[in-house]
């Protein structure tokens, strides 16, 4: 595997974090340190949100298809399922679209913003209100350039869109302020330009669109979990926002670290890939339902990202070195937040081989991405709110709406 491969994979975001990790628990780390001993207590609080978030064990995959739930009622399922599909793969073609654009929309919004959801009357915030925000705009046809065909994303439309189209869609004014607007159009209409510029990859029939990568990853028949985040970070890796580069391939979010030292020319590099495998994990189901099987699917990681990381800072396991960075704003190339992200990819490891010893189970019965659902981010999301009253992460990092 060459370098560029290399950080591209899933691979390289868990072995450079348990690196990271080894460092932090010989105390080498600058900016964390690590009190291994406080996990046991973390596990306690991710069980016990799991057990009552679901009480029959039957816990699924982390993904954006959960944020489609609101009040007991699947609202994807209730538009997917009365559409006369020609095949299964039309079908899963439109939820890569809704999949691939809602994840892209569903970095951190700030503690401001709200959504109004009509069917419901709720007023959601976060995940939870940019997953219906934008599953609205995808049913409304927003995302599409054919009327007749309104659920589908497709180039043509991606690349038109405004600022003014998101704020309408996501309900942003002055009295309800939506962080890294510009940020998340931007990298729509990268989406439609990537997708207009490989119509071999993304299709031609009916004109290039995100789902025409479910063609790509299903012609065989089964894929394993990691090569559906090397497909994302291969073919939707130009959508990101210049960063770091090797050999001329942008590597997406992956960020320096001083501690990660290699003999290579990706010494310094830590990869991390947060969104990028959010959508991974977002792809499996519509994968599985068109009968494809997905093997390896612990071959992805945990998400470095601030519920999880969260977590971990509210629960005592990790502690800065100097207590002032809890109150500085922190930009998000920063080794401090590297380490950070990198040492909670790590920790989730930890977190499930000890949740998994708790419960008797394997990890074939007991995944990380259900354990990540169940779960630490729930969990994460509880332990911010008992803390501080808007639920605010434990740091302040400084984003521009495409990492967190």
């Amino acid at each position: 595997m060459d370098d560029v491969s290399y950080l591209l994979s899933a691979r390289a975001v868990r072995e450079r974090s348990h690196q990271l990790l080894a460092l932090g628990l010989a105390d080498k780390l600058p900016h964390f340190r690590i009190d291994i001993a406080r996990l046991d207590a973390i596990a306690d609080v991710v069980l016990d949100v799991t057990r009552k978030a679901y009480p029959d064990g039957e816990v699924p995959f982390h993904s954006r298809w959960r944020h489609f739930v609101v009040g007991g009622v699947d609202r994807w399922a209730a538009i997917a399922d009365k559409v006369n599909w020609p095949n299964a793969a039309s079908r899963a073609r439109a939820e890569f679209d809704l999949a691939i654009a809602s994840v892209l929309l569903d970095a951190g919004a700030g503690a401001a913003w709200r959504y109004h959801d009509e069917a419901s009357g709720f007023s959601v915030g976060r995940s939870e209100g940019l997953a219906l925000a934008s599953l609205e705009m995808f049913a409304s046809g927003a995302f599409s350039s054919n009327a007749s065909d309104p659920l589908r994303a497709d180039a043509a439309r991606l690349r038109q869109l405004t600022v003014a189209d998101l704020e309408r869609g996501f309900q942003v004014g002055a009295d309800n302020p939506l962080v890294g607007l510009e940020g998340r159009v931007e990298l729509l209409r990268r989406l439609g330009a990537v997708v207009a510029a490989s119509p071999e990859v993304f299709g031609a029939k009916d004109g290039p669109r995100p789902g025409g990568l479910f063609d790509r990853m299903a012609a065989g028949g089964r894929i394993e979990a990691p090569s559906i985040l090397q497909q994302v970070l291969r073919q939707l890796g130009p959508i990101w926002p210049s960063r770091l580069t090797l050999h001329g391939t942008a590597l997406g979010d992956c960020w320096r670290h001083p501690s990660l030292i290699t003999d290579d020319a990706t010494t310094g590099l830590v990869p991390l890939h947060k969104l990028s495998q959010w959508l991974s994990y977002s792809l499996i189901e519509p994968l599985q339902r068109a009968g494809l099987v997905v093997d390896n699917i612990d071959g992805l990681t945990g998400l470095a990202e601030y519920r999880n990381g969260g977590l971990f800072v509210d629960g005592g396991v990790l502690s800065l070195r100097d207590p002032a960075d809890a109150a500085r704003v922190h930009e998000v190339d920063s080794p401090l937040v590297v380490e950070w992200r990198a040492l909670t990819v790590a920790l989730l490891d930890r977190l499930a081989e000890l949740i998994r010893r708790r419960t008797g189970q394997t990890a074939e019965q007991l995944p990380l991405a259900r354990i990540l659902e169940g779960g630490s981010w729930a969990a994460g999301r509880k332990l911010a709110f008992a803390r501080r009253p808007d639920g605010s992460p434990p740091l302040t990092i400084l984003t521009d709406g495409t990492v967190f």
